[in-house]
Parts: structure tokens; sequence; C-alpha cells
């Protein structure tokens, strides 16, 4: 059954890549970022095109009520939009945490807000949140990008009761190693913030880390074919891990102490070349 379906960060990586591929199977899809120059390819591919900021209130409502006056419903909500900030937390400002969290959960949270009155009318609905396998480990530099992903996966939890009585799934993506500009972006974060300050020797190594794990990621499809999977599943997963490393990854982190992730980690950024 087609169903009509709102993408945030679909200006490129999985939002992107999740846009074209549920228009594909006949879904009436609307992708939204801040960048719809970068969005222009989506056209052809039968892709609508909203201009939303996930940190400006009008923005969302707008998008939103665009969706509403045409559609009469939404039936999937993609919570994509997001990045990585990087650096120490004795040298990130806590403008730049603060704006983290904004676009990372803060936006999640309200765009989920304004499009639950009209699926608890519809008694269905599936949201849809782009967590991260680091929602469930930490990793050095990046204090505040993992406090988010870790308030997604609560949110999620405790939205999913919540919205059980109305029939409304709740589900979340947690992404391994994806070949996306997410990964430059947080490099080049780390090494403006912390490259050349008191924890330059680890940053340094961790920077290259992020290098090769784009040569180790998986193509944004993966995660695109994980969400076509759950919103076609009559009884979708509460969540599904998928891209490089993922698995394993969260297995290690299921299995060791604290102390003992902590070295494992370690020693992957340290071995970096």
């Amino acid at each position: 059954m087609a169903k009509v379906i709102l993408i945030t960060g679909a200006s490129s990586g999985i939002g992107k890549a999740t846009a074209k591929l549920l228009a594909s199977k006949g879904h009436t899809v609307y992708g939204a970022a801040r960048r719809v120059d970068k969005m222009q390819d989506l056209k052809a591919a039968g892709v609508k095109l909203i201009a939303m900021d996930v940190t400006v209130e009008e923005s969302m409502a707008k998008g939103v009520q665009e969706i509403l006056q045409t559609e009469k419903r939404i039936d999937v909500l993609v919570n994509n939009a997001g990045y990585g900030s990087y650096g120490s937390l004795e040298e990130v400002p806590i403008s730049e945490a603060k704006y983290q969290f904004e676009v990372n959960i803060f936006g999640l949270a309200r765009l989920t807000q304004l499009v639950l009155p009209t699926m608890r009318a519809q008694h269905s609905g599936t949201i849809i949140n782009i967590s991260s396998i680091g929602g469930k480990i930490g990793e050095p530099h990046g204090v505040w990008y993992h406090a988010t992903k870790f308030a997604v996966e609560g949110l999620s939890d405790s939205l999913r009761m919540e919205l059980k009585q109305f029939g409304i799934d709740v589900v979340v993506i947690e992404p391994g190693a994806i070949k996306t500009e997410w990964t430059e972006i947080a490099r080049q974060n780390l090494l403006k913030v912390s490259g050349n300050g008191p924890y330059k020797n680890l940053a340094q190594k961790h920077a290259k880390m992020f290098e090769n794990a784009d040569n180790m990621g998986s193509d944004p499809i993966v995660i695109a074919k994980a969400i076509d999977c759950a919103i076609s599943a009559s009884k979708p997963k509460t969540r599904y891990a998928v891209g490089g490393g993922a698995k394993p990854i969260l297995f290690l982190r299921k299995v060791l102490s604290d102390r003992m992730f902590d070295s494992f980690f370690l020693g992957i950024i340290n071995r970096a070349k």
C-alpha cells in the first residue's frame, strides 16, 4: 500500500538514498532539507521537495502543513536530519553543544509533535528515528554527538510505549559506518576544535580513523533498505542495526566490561595510520 512519507535530511547520504528508494516503490515521498538546491536530482525520481530547517519552528510547521493540505495524511516520518559535532568536551563551546542538541534531538522531537495529531486521527503511522551505533557506545571527542544519540534511543523507547495505544509504531535505525559526507564533516570539526590543543595527539589519530572508516563504510542504500523493510512490515522491529561494523561493535559493547570496551576502542584509534 502506497504511503505518504516525510524524510528530513534528504539533501545527501542516507536521506537522499531513502527518498529515491521509497519513491521507486510507489510511495508519495517528500524530501525535506535546508539545501533545496542539493535535492534537485530527486525530482527526476518523483520526490516532492520541501525547504525545511529542523531548528526553525516556522519552517517545520509550514512543511507539515503543506503536506497535509495536499495529501490529507502523513503515514511515515523519517527523522534523519543530523550531524556530528566532534572535539573534546573541554574545548567545544557550550553554544555548539546546544546547537548539536537543537538539530539532533529537539528538531526531531518537535517535528514528531507536529505529525502526531494526524497519525493519531488516522490511528496509524510510523515514526522512524535515525540514531546510530553511537547511541549505544561512546567514543573520545564525541561527547555531544553521542549524548544526542543516547537521547534519541531513550526518547524512542519512551515514545514507542506512549503511541502503542494509537496504532503508531516507533522504529530506531542504528547505522554503523556509512559512506556519506557525515564522516568528513565530523573529521573536520574534530581537527578544528581539538587538532592543535592539549588533546591533539589522540584527536589527530581519531581523525585518521574517521578517514579510514570511509573506506570500510557501507553504501547508504543499506540503510534505505532497512527503512523500507520497517515501513513494509506489519509489525516492524523496534531496532535495525545495519551498515559497516554495526552488529559486531554492538555485540562487543554488550559482552565487554566498560573498561575493556574503552581499551578496545582506544586501541582502534591509536592504531589508525
